[in-house]
């Protein structure tokens, strides 16, 4: 596998190994040897290291001296610490979205995912769904119009569609379950209400988490 886009090569080789981390293919605690992918992607060390970075950022591996790259392993602690967040920033994305839309097209994007979920949902594929799921709280940025909490919930993004993805693909998730949340949620949004919004989004983060730490034990 080669890539030719000097001007984002890291980014295109962070997210080459995110997506082998999130499918488990590479697994928690194995180390990711620069030389290894250095060959493998035909590129240079550097980009490596510096994609390496990237991906420390975003919570999918850890650099320790002398020890070098390892993914993150996933306990409890941090699954329910990471779902307990993102339920808060989800939550701030909803009120936003249910605070500044004006007309029907500006719920278009939304209506559009939706479709493409049960698409997604149709095909059981598993991840066109996960990144369509996380397709929603991008639509949702302009509306918040915040760039630290764009740039907090893409770090934290990866993490969570590796958490989401063992849940689905252990079945102890459902892409029916989602479909209703989104369209409750859809629901809360269009009637500008932010007490539901919270209702909605906090009870799936839970019910997430659990799922997330079942599908652990059952790893």
């Amino acid at each position: 596998m080669t890539f030719k886009a000097p001007d984002s090569l890291s980014e295109q080789i962070a997210h080459y190994l995110a997506e082998r981390i999130i499918r488990g293919e590479l697994v928690p605690g194995e180390r990711i040897q620069e030389q290894k992918v250095t060959q493998a992607l035909n590129v240079s060390r550097g980009s490596v290291r510096e994609a390496l970075l990237i991906l420390e950022r975003r919570h999918l591996v850890a650099i320790l001296p002398r020890r070098g790259a390892h993914v993150t392993r996933l306990d409890e602690h941090n699954v329910r610490s990471l779902c307990g967040l993102m339920s808060e920033l989800y939550t701030l994305l909803g009120h936003a979205v249910a605070e500044r839309w004006q007309a029907d097209s500006d719920l278009q994007p939304f209506l559009a995912i939706q479709q493409r979920l049960q698409e997604a949902h149709a095909r059981q594929d598993i991840k066109a769904f996960v990144a369509e799921s996380f397709a929603v709280m991008r639509a949702a940025y302009p509306f918040a119009h915040n760039p630290y909490l764009q740039e907090t919930v893409e770090n934290l993004q990866p993490a969570m569609s590796r958490a989401y993805y063992l849940a689905l693909d252990q079945r102890q998730a459902s892409m029916q379950d989602y479909l209703e949340l989104f369209a409750q949620l859809l629901d809360a949004v269009v009637k500008r209400d932010p007490a539901r919004i919270r209702e909605v989004l906090g009870t799936y983060c839970q019910r997430s988490c659990e799922l997330v730490l079942a599908a652990l034990a059952a790893g």
